[in-house]
């Protein structure tokens, strides 16, 4: 399986979408949108700057597990990852984000 992302409408009305790796597993998830074309602009905005190792922040939570965030060119946070075990787990997210994200295709189950 090739990397993709998955576009879907929560049960409020929202929209989100989430990156997954060639595996299955989801290494990004987005905000909620509340329009399906805004999080489809997220979509393109994820594949754009996802090769900019700049753009992401490389974080711990308050119980001191690692994950990361990846932002637009404007600042804000357009993806957030998992909680990792390690340092070393998480940027080896950050990196499968920068070689899966460009090229991934849309899987659009907004009407599943």
């Amino acid at each position: 399986m090739a990397a993709q992302f998955d576009l879907k409408k929560s049960s409020n009305g929202k929209f989100f979408f989430s990156l997954k790796a060639g595996n299955g597993q989801v290494i990004l998830n987005s905000e909620m949108y509340e329009a399906k074309a805004s999080a489809t602009n997220g979509i393109e905005s994820v594949k754009k700057n996802a090769p900019e190792d700049a753009r992401y922040d490389r974080l711990s939570a308050k119980d001191g597990s690692p994950y990361f965030t990846l932002k637009a060119t404007n600042g804000q946070v357009i993806g957030q990852s998992q909680m990792y075990s390690s340092e070393a787990t998480r940027d080896a997210g950050i990196e499968s984000v920068k070689t899966n994200a460009p090229g991934a295709a849309v899987n659009d189950l907004t009407s599943a």
